[in-house]
């Protein structure tokens, strides 16, 4: 018994040691950011940028129009002004935003202002998103650093954040979904329909030629 009244002020000491140690790490530890991008086809920036160490999630949407709660037909059709984007949510411990605006820029063909790849038209040009001064200047910094790289003007746009709308829930996780769709080379999986536009569409063909590597 006296061994273990002994050890009891150690055991506590030790405990309340940890409960602090956890606390701190937990107030120390950065809240998810997000950052949100227009890359054309947002099936496959969302693909791109889940794969990414560091990214929480990512979501595909509208935003950077004039009408509220847009449906994709809207959207395509154009007329709105929005443009198919995707929110990333990220760990900023683990990776920073402007390691995210260089890979998205990366990732798509930023000299193309008529759309991206085999997708025409507005909706489907290129933008950075941002909210504030810090993260301009770090878009800029990207922005810049890309077309030195790259000997070309970049044509993708900083544009100010605005409301973005999520578009509907069978766009979402595309690349991986299940269910059957009709496709011109017949019925397929959301997963194998994606994978079979990808290639058609010269998406990654592209992002090669342009910068000799892929994202990832």
């Amino acid at each position: 018994m006296k061994t273990l009244n002994t050890f009891k002020p150690i055991l506590l000491t030790i405990l309340i040691a940890t409960a602090f140690w956890i606390k701190g790490h937990e107030v120390n530890a950065a809240e998810p950011q997000t950052l949100t991008v227009a890359g054309g086809c947002f099936w496959c920036v969302e693909a791109d940028f889940e794969k990414v160490n560091g990214v929480i999630g990512a979501v595909s949407g509208y935003t950077g129009g004039q009408i509220a709660n847009p449906t994709y037909k809207q959207v395509t059709r154009g007329g709105t002004g929005h443009y198919e984007a995707v929110q990333i949510t990220f760990d900023p411990d683990t990776i920073s935003r402007a390691s995210l605006m260089d890979m998205f820029l990366r990732s798509v063909d930023p000299t193309d202002a008529g759309g991206q790849f085999c997708d025409r038209g507005d909706s489907y040009r290129t933008a950075i998103f941002v909210s504030g001064q810090s993260e301009k200047t770090l878009a800029k910094k990207a922005v810049a650093a890309a077309q030195a790289e790259l000997g070309q003007t970049i044509v993708t746009p900083i544009l100010p954040a605005s409301p973005f709308y999520l578009a509907e829930d069978y766009h979402q996780d595309y690349y991986k979904g299940r269910s059957l769709v009709l496709t011109r080379a017949g019925p397929k999986s959301q997963a194998t329909a994606y994978k079979f536009y990808r290639e058609a569409c010269g998406r990654d063909a592209r992002v090669k030629e342009l910068w000799g590597k892929t994202l990832g």
